[in-house]
């Protein structure tokens, strides 16, 4: 029988891979609308239609911070199971754990 500690983390692991490729993903698209902003504004372009890129750049802040969030809980969900669970150090789950860790510590700050 599979070990369940094994399956969690698995589980736990895949979380942290996705929300920190959202977050990135999220992060890039926030740096494009500004530079698109900032280029609308160079080439006097008509101030509605900046003001509907700023409030893109502000949706996609205000999910940012949501991404943030959920990234930092799967970073401490996945940190404490690879604590707690030594003795499976050598299970090719706990190693992707480790590495998914040590990818995401940049922007977790949990």
């Amino acid at each position: 029988m599979a070990d369940p500690r094994l399956k969690s983390l698995r589980i736990k692991t895949g979380v942290l891979k996705r929300t920190y490729k959202e977050t990135i993903s999220y992060q890039n698209e926030a740096a494009k609308i500004q530079e698109k902003i900032k280029k609308m504004q160079e080439d006097g372009e008509d101030v509605f239609y900046v003001k509907k890129q700023d409030g893109l750049l502000q949706e996609t802040q205000s999910v940012i911070v949501d991404c943030q969030r959920r990234l930092n809980i799967a970073y401490a969900d996945v940190s404490k199971l690879v604590q707690d669970e030594t003795e499976l150090e050598e299970a090719e789950e706990y190693i992707a754990a480790k590495a998914a860790l040590e990818e995401a510590k940049a922007l977790a700050t949990a």
